[in-house]
């Protein structure tokens, strides 16, 4: 049984526990937060939960075998490395850090001590998204061309991190999820429009060493909220709309032909297909239900979790990148990473 210890019980650490306390092999032992009305409702919802406002006391208790960190992202790496260096395994919020050399050496520190480090890029282990990496990696849609994605909605803002941050997080960890691969340049434009706030409107392009194209919006500003994401190949095309309470996953048969046959110059050289849309039976189990048995199972078995501490890197470095890139109005900013995802 593996003795879980929660950091935060703000937004995203009440559905850390509440998913955590239904693991098969694991269990919530403690939870710690500042605030004691979050420590009382904590006490009032599971009785069998210890809750206290000092944060040392998990990096110190012995029963304690792992670590959940659900706070602000500029708190990430110190709570991080001092849990780590108390020798906890470690589950850490997203993005995971503030910087990709913060990051980096978190990924390092778990190495060198043999413990599970995974961050919470829920997104990867919706059934949605496994759904459609199964689609991609069987070939079903040939060459990937693009991936266009527009996630808005009027709000949250955020304190201390922007609309990059907050929200095109999501595509940067669901796009290396499908297709294993690194950006090798990134151009951004965005916008703040209340002084001495993050960015609240961003559009971000990423380009691929395979051809593939990625284009993002994402906003707060937007009147209503919304969650697609196309994903176009040269046989099949996909779209994903989060919000639609069914047949969230859409599959087309549709496609372009193109020619340069000079024998058959004088007719169209680019032709349209249309074929059939069916619509893939998902998996309906929470994500973050599934994330965290993960989670629990590779320390358990000594795996290497799908939501790694590369994967979170490799995302922060993507962040980094964009918003230098909107910082310096679009200007091409280059990732010369070794290596695919």
């Amino acid at each position: 049984m593996i003795n879980i210890g929660i950091i935060g019980y703000g937004y995203w650490g009440p559905n850390l526990l509440r998913n955590f306390m239904e693991l098969a092999n694991g269990r919530v032992r403690i939870v710690a937060d500042l605030d004691p009305k979050k420590r009382e409702l904590v006490e009032r919802r599971y009785p069998g939960v210890r809750t206290t406002s000092d944060v040392q006391a998990l990096f110190q208790d012995p029963e304690i075998d792992a670590i959940a960190v659900a706070t602000p992202v500029n708190t990430h790496f110190e709570l991080g490395m001092s849990a780590l260096k108390a020798g906890k395994h470690l589950w850490l919020e997203k993005p995971m850090t503030e910087t990709s050399l913060q990051a980096k050496m978190l990924v390092d520190e778990a190495d060198k001590r043999g413990l599970t480090l995974i961050v919470d890029h829920t997104f990867i282990y919706t059934g949605a998204v496994r759904k459609m990496r199964e689609i991609v990696a069987a070939g079903d849609l040939g060459q990937i061309y693009y991936y266009d994605a527009t996630r808005v909605n009027l709000g949250l803002f955020q304190k201390d991190v922007n609309v990059i941050s907050d929200l095109a997080v999501h595509d940067f960890s669901i796009i290396d999820h499908l297709f294993g691969e690194h950006p090798n340049a990134v151009s951004a434009s965005g916008i703040n429009h209340f002084p001495g706030t993050p960015e609240n409107l961003a559009y971000i392009s990423l380009f691929y060493d395979s051809g593939m194209i990625s284009h993002i919006n994402v906003s707060w500003l937007a009147p209503v909220k919304v969650r697609n994401i196309l994903v176009g190949g040269s046989n099949k095309m996909i779209t994903y709309d989060d919000l639609e309470p069914s047949e969230k996953v859409k599959v087309y048969d549709k496609g372009v032909s193109f020619t340069d046959d000079p024998a058959k110059i004088h007719e169209m050289r680019v032709g349209y297909r249309t074929g059939d849309m069916w619509a893939p039976k998902l998996e309906s189990t929470e994500a973050l239900r599934i994330a965290g048995q993960e989670w629990i199972d590779c320390i358990d078995e000594k795996k290497v979790p799908t939501a790694d501490g590369q994967l979170g890197l490799r995302v922060v470095e993507i962040i980094e990148a964009a918003t230098s890139s909107m910082r310096g109005r679009g200007e091409t900013v280059h990732l010369r990473r070794k290596g695919a995802a």
